[in-house]
C-alpha cells in the first residue's frame, strides 16, 4: 500500500551539528573500523543474512565499499548519482535504493580478499574527497527530499557528507554484529561521539521532555531534567531510531543513518 509522505520543510534544510574537523576525524576512524571488521570474517560469516532485506554480509559490504568509492573521486560521484537517478526514474523507484543496488552490483564479483583490500585502499581517498567539498557546496540544499520515517525532509550537502556518510557504515557495522555475533568495536571517543550526535538530533526532532541513560562504551546520560526515564544499551537505541526494531513513544521518532 502506498503511503503519502509529507515534506517536513520547503525552506530549511537540515545541517550538520558537528565541527568539520571532528566530522572528518570520525569519518577516518569509521572507515578504519570497517576495514578491521572485514579482515576477520570467515567464509560462513560473509554469507550470513542481515536485517536489510535481500542483503547478506557480503552484499552489505559491497554497498559500504561502493559508498566510499562514490565520494573518493568526483567522476565516480557523478557517475553513481547519474546512473542511480536514471534507474530510479525508469523503474519508478527511489534514488537511494537504486544507488545502493548499483553499489552492491558494482562490487559483487570481487573476492572477499579483494573487497577488503579495495576498502583499505579507498578509505583515505574517501575521507580526502569528503574533506575537499567546499563550504559553498556544503551549505547548499540537496535537490531531492529524503525519507525519514513517514516524512520527507530536506538536507544540506554538509549534512550528507559530514554526518550521514559516517552514520551509514556505523549502522551497518551494527547490522553485521547482529548478523554474525562478531563483537562491536567501540570506544567513547568515536562511537560515543557518534551516539551523542544522534541523541542530540533525536531530542531536537521530537522536542519533548526526556530522560535517557544509555549503557556501554558509547553510552551516557542525556535529558531535560524531567520526562519518563528510558534506559537501554546505546547500540540498541541506535538500531531502534534507524527503524531496525519496533518502537513506541519518543523512540518512534526516527533519525537517518
Amino acid at each position: 500500500m502506498a503511503v503519502d509522505l509529507e515534506v517536513r520543510s520547503t525552506k530549511k534544510a537540515r545541517k550538520s551539528a558537528l565541527d568539520r574537523d571532528v566530522a572528518m576525524t570520525l569519518a577516518a576512524t569509521e572507515y578504519d573500523r570497517v576495514v578491521t571488521m572485514f579482515e576477520d570474517f570467515t567464509v560462513e560469516q560473509w554469507a550470513m543474512s542481515t536485517d536489510c532485506p535481500g542483503w547478506d554480509v557480503r552484499a552489505m559490504a559491497g554497498h559500504m565499499l561502493g559508498m566510499a568509492q562514490m565520494v573518493a573521486t568526483l567522476p565516480e560521484l557523478i557517475r553513481q548519482q547519474a546512473t542511480s537517478q536514471r534507474s530510479a526514474k525508469k523503474n519508478g523507484g527511489v534514488s537511494i535504493d537504486s544507488l545502493t543496488a548499483l553499489q552492491v552490483a558494482k562490487n559483487a564479483n570481487l573476492t572477499a580478499g579483494e573487497l577488503v583490500e579495495n576498502m583499505r585502499r579507498v578509505a583515505p581517498r574517501a575521507v580526502r574527497g569528503r574533506r575537499r567539498v567546499p563550504a559553498i557546496i556544503l551549505n547548499r540544499r540537496m535537490p531531492e527530499a529524503q525519507g525519514v520515517g513517514s516524512q520527507l525532509e530536506l538536507w544540506t550537502f554538509g549534512y550528507l557528507f559530514d554526518v550521514i556518510l559516517t552514520r551509514d557504515p556505523f549502522m551497518h557495522r551494527l547490522d553485521i554484529t547482529q548478523a554474525t555475533g562478531v563483537p562491536m568495536r567501540a570506544t567513547a571517543d568515536h562511537e560515543g561521539v557518534l551516539v551523542d550526535d544522534i541523541v542530540r538530533e533525536w531530542a531536537g526532532r521530537h522536542d519533548r521532555e526526556f530522560s535517557l541513560e544509555l549503557s556501554g562504551p558509547a553510552g551516557g546520560t542525556w535529558g531535560t531534567g524531567t520526562g519518563k526515564r528510558m534506559a537501554m544499551d546505546a547500540f540498541k537505541f541506535c538500531r531502534i531510531l534507524a527503524g531496525r526494531k519496533p518502537a513506541t513513544g519518543l523512540l518512534a521518532q526516527q533519525v537517518p543513518f
